[in-house]
């Protein structure tokens, strides 16, 4: 440990972010970067506690409280060095994750936490700066093939951890490019996609293979990867999003959110012409969701005009402070106020949308909505319950379904023969991520669920470990909690 007074001297700080009239004329990153000399002073907030639970907050086992001192220290090759042992992508984390290990910081007890994502983003960048982070392709190979199915975090983890075990990896993207929700579904003004690239072009030059523009289970069928390769590794994600079954959901102007970004970065990406325009321009949006996919569609809508931006959260509003049956270090379901949420969206809570309205030609003008309360009757669980005579009416002209995902498509588990479970999520356990099928593994949002980033990477390193023990009988690859220095 650096600096043993260090959280007793120096106040927690986080990126600002640019005036939100700035920002929202455009589709790039706001964050203000802090200097070094703050980062380091922030550093020096880690305690050092005898049991250090932001470990058991990440996911990825990241090895926060010795990152935090080599910073510190100003050794930032050391801290890229133990931080990239747990993670293979921390210029991806340090934007986009919530940062669960905060909320189990020990000195979040009583205080700030350290502002560990804030140092994760500074390492990943000083290191691509200064040019660390350079091609390691392995000094041998194996010989064996494997195919992973699906290019977002999940599958660009166990890409990874599987080439530097000496196999040759090929990656199949249904899209047009590599990357997954992370190209696709994150906006650009939460991670510009060069980042995206930028690691890219370092995974190729390692090995990897990428095929784009291949539908695996139509394009490519189970039985082919099968015959081609010696193992599989399906990280397609979970992709079906959940619906609005109420009258007008079919209207012109209800419209998945999964639609709605995707074609957004498509459009910042260059594309100019699509067949059916999703743009909020001028219109009256309201965005039905109240999470992380709700608050990009909040902030997209203000990048392209919209009149006013309402955000609808069936459940009640949170409070601030950690609820008393949530106590550290588990995550609080506390309320969280996004960058978008603060471009000018109204939020309301505790409120179900009843029916869809629209004109003579099928067009989405306005909906309905009452107020809710959630009750708990003696054994049972909390029961949704409509407030009588609370019905009203709201101007629509576009209505965004942030509503979540119900699970992964099942194309090619259905060719490969695979079971899945009750929200089809494809059955294969923590103990070696193997499906039903010998040879054949999941892993990533098509295993748990939708999930956080840092589980996708966590289950795409976890799941590499497993199958190079199939391939090879044993493996040198680390599990969570061992890491890998030096990164090889």
């Amino acid at each position: 440990m650096g600096k043993i007074t260090g959280f007793l001297e120096f106040d927690r700080k986080v990126e600002a972010y640019a005036p939100v009239e700035e920002r929202v004329q455009h589709f790039k990153e706001f964050s203000l970067r802090l200097p070094e000399k703050e980062i380091k002073d922030q550093g020096a907030r880690c305690m050092d506690c005898g049991i250090p639970f932001c470990h058991s907050g990440c996911p990825l086992g990241n090895l926060i409280p010795d990152f935090n001192d080599a910073v510190y220290k100003g050794k930032w090759n050391k801290a890229a060095d133990i931080l990239h042992a747990t993670n293979n992508f921390p210029e991806f984390t340090g934007r986009l994750c919530p940062a669960p290990c905060e909320e189990a910081c020990v000195l979040g007890i009583n205080e700030d936490p350290v502002t560990i994502e804030n140092i994760e983003k500074m390492i990943a960048e000083t290191a691509f700066e200064k040019g660390w982070i350079k091609p390691e392709p392995p000094k041998t190979r194996t010989g064996k093939k494997v195919a992973v199915v699906g290019s977002g975090p999940a599958g660009l983890a166990a890409a990874q951890q599987l080439n530097r075990a000496g196999h040759l990896v090929t990656v199949f993207e249904r899209d047009e490019k590599a990357g997954g929700l992370l190209r696709y579904g994150i906006p650009d003004f939460k991670m510009e996609k060069h980042i995206i690239d930028r690691r890219l072009n370092v995974l190729e030059a390692e090995g990897i293979e990428f095929k784009c523009g291949v539908n695996v289970g139509i394009d490519v069928k189970g039985e082919e990867l099968q015959n081609d390769f010696d193992a599989i590794v399906l990280c397609g994600g979970a992709t079906i999003h959940r619906n609005l079954p109420i009258e007008g959901a079919d209207l012109k102007g209800v419209v998945q959110a999964m639609d709605f970004l995707p074609q957004n970065n498509r459009r910042v990406d260059g594309t100019t012409t699509f067949e059916n325009e999703l743009l909020a321009t001028g219109k009256d949006v309201v965005v039905i969701g109240g999470g992380d996919t709700g608050s990009d569609c909040i902030g997209t809508s203000f990048r392209h005009g919209a009149k006013s931006v309402s955000n609808f959260e069936i459940m009640p509003m949170a409070t601030a402070e950690r609820p008393e049956d949530q106590p550290w270090p588990f995550w609080p379901m506390r309320l969280r106020t996004s960058s978008s949420h603060k471009e000018g969206a109204e939020r309301f809570f505790s409120i179900s949308t009843k029916r869809f309205e629209g004109d003579k030609d099928g067009n989405l003008t306005g909906l309905v909505t009452s107020e809710v309360e959630w009750i708990k009757e003696p054994g049972k669980s909390m029961v949704l319950k409509e407030v009588e005579g609370t019905e009203k009416e709201w101007k629509c002209d576009l209505a965004l379904l942030a509503l979540g995902f119900t699970g992964s498509e099942m194309t090619i588990a259905e060719q490969l023969g695979l079971e899945a479970d009750g929200r089809t999520n494809i059955k294969a356990t923590e103990k070696d991520y193997m499906t039903n099928v010998p040879g054949v593994f999941a892993a990533g949002d098509q295993r748990r669920g939708q999930s956080l980033i840092v589980w996708a990477i966590s289950e795409g390193r976890q799941a590499a470990y497993h199958v190079d023990t199939y391939l090879m009988g044993a493996s040198e690859l680390p599990l969570k909690g061992e890491g890998d220095l030096p990164r090889v």
